[in-house]
């Protein structure tokens, strides 16, 4: 079953809108689109797209897909793009974000192979063993949760937690539970560059992966304020069953496997960004040396291989929505302050915080563990602001409601606040300066003209819009 805006935004049509639009040009600024209510339109449309991704969660990926045709179509028709109109100005676009989007495709791939090895390590098996008894044992399991995803995807993390916790509470487990497996993953992945999506999204874009790790402050702080509370709701509700796990063997080849992919980004993505910068943006040297690695580790152990077409579709989802993002026109938005950032924190429980954090990576002046810390753990609010939410809501069915899980999942709003506080006060407000100012200067696009030469001389733009003047 299709969704119905699908009918009406066939991409023949778009074509033939696209080419009525004439060709790019250079120009110093680009027409300002309609506004309504004083917000552009294409933050509108933005929204919507968000929204519907919020409200159809078995039509998310024809959802996205709407959204980036019909901001594609009204960027050609009305505003054009950061380097010219019309289909010049859209190539040119897809120009400079296609090693961005291919690093994020090969990663969201390649982590969804690796956490498989990781999973059929038996490491997960084995981890209740070296939980105490009492609900002691409930936090513990909620720390290892936190470890787990600042090296594994936080959706794996808390897979892997909602599979350990079905099997030491009996199948019997409390919503804010629940909500708190969510929230720990997200937590732990929130100061790491390989914990979450959002994090790596920072890291290709060129940010330094030391500039998060100081989320973990925050992230720390709130797995306090929101583990205890969680770990006496479910002791009171099923006592955790001492000593499970002790038959479980674990699978060293596998756990090698996933160390030598980790370190291979690392190793990969330090290399290029700090010793080779200016050919960091030419080529998705970060995903590609995550396949390279599991292609040489093949024989050691096979992946599997039948996971990637469901990992595909959700991956285009989820880049259709990061390009959506690079359109906007975040010139216009509130200017970067912890305020934002707080704020982005709450706006994530409710719309996909990678969207979210590719406008603020376009924007920039952000301090970078801030925001990792807003849209990491902020989406733990509600069950579909993460996807670490949806996934476990996948095997806890009971989990789908927003008001049972912001009524026993209180602990973790509540968390959210006193962590970034926290930061705030220990730490303070430190932006970083714009990551891609000097890459953007060294790279100076030529326009190219669509159907006919430029129309006139008139000067290049200036492509970094957020440079002070």
């Amino acid at each position: 079953m299709h969704h119905p805006l699908l009918c009406y935004l066939r991409p023949g049509m778009a074509l033939v809108l696209m080419s009525a639009v004439g060709p790019a040009w250079a120009a110093n600024t680009l027409p300002d689109g309609p506004v309504l209510l004083g917000i552009p339109v294409d933050f509108i449309l933005f929204a919507l797209t968000l929204l519907g991704v919020a409200l159809f969660h078995h039509y998310t990926l024809q959802v996205a897909l709407t959204g980036l045709t019909t901001i594609t179509t009204y960027k050609l028709l009305f505003t054009g793009f950061t380097f010219g109109t019309g289909l010049g100005g859209l190539g040119l676009h897809l120009q400079h974000e296609w090693v961005m989007l291919s690093n994020l495709l090969g990663l969201l791939l390649g982590f969804a192979l690796l956490a498989r090895h990781f999973e059929e390590s038996r490491v997960p098996d084995a981890l209740p063993r070296y939980l105490p008894d009492g609900w002691q044992g409930g936090f513990v399991l909620l720390v290892m949760i936190f470890v787990l995803s600042s090296f594994l995807d936080n959706i794996a993390a808390a897979l892997i937690g909602g599979t350990i916790a079905r099997i030491v509470f009996r199948h019997r487990i409390h919503i804010g539970y629940l909500a708190a497996i969510v929230a720990a993953s997200n937590a732990g992945g929130s100061g790491s560059v390989v914990g979450d999506t959002t994090t790596t999204m920072m890291w290709i874009d060129g940010v330094n992966p030391l500039d998060v790790t100081h989320a973990y402050v925050a992230a720390g702080v709130a797995l306090l304020f929101c583990g205890i509370p969680a770990a006496l709701q479910q002791h009171r509700y099923a006592p955790i069953v001492a000593h499970s796990g002790e038959d479980a063997r674990v699978d060293w080849a596998r756990v090698a496997i996933v160390a030598f992919i980790l370190l291979a980004a690392i190793i990969t993505n330090v290399t290029v960004n700090v010793l080779f910068p200016e050919i960091s943006d030419r080529f998705p040297f970060l995903g590609a040396a995550v396949w390279v690695a599991l292609l040489l580790a093949t024989p050691l152990r096979r992946p599997e291989w039948s996971l990637l077409p469901e990992a595909f579709k959700g991956s285009i989802f989820l880049l259709s929505l990061v390009l959506c993002a690079s359109m906007m026109p975040v010139e216009k938005l509130p200017a970067a302050s912890w305020q934002t950032a707080m704020g982005l924190g709450f706006v994530s429980a409710v719309f996909d915080n990678i969207p979210l954090t590719a406008l603020a990576l376009a924007q920039g002046g952000y301090d970078w563990g801030f925001l990792a810390y807003a849209v990491g753990f902020g989406g733990s609010m509600i069950w579909f602001g993460s996807s670490a939410g949806v996934a476990l809501s996948s095997m806890f069915p009971e989990a789908r409601s927003a008001g049972r899980w912001l009524l026993h999942g209180w602990h973790v709003t509540l968390a959210y606040v006193v962590g970034f506080f926290a930061l705030l006060l220990i730490l303070g407000w430190h932006p970083h300066a714009t990551h891609k100012a000097e890459a953007i200067d060294a790279v100076k696009p030529t326009i190219v003209a669509v159907g006919e030469a430029r129309a006139d001389d008139r000067p290049a733009p200036d492509l970094n819009p957020h440079r002070p003047t």
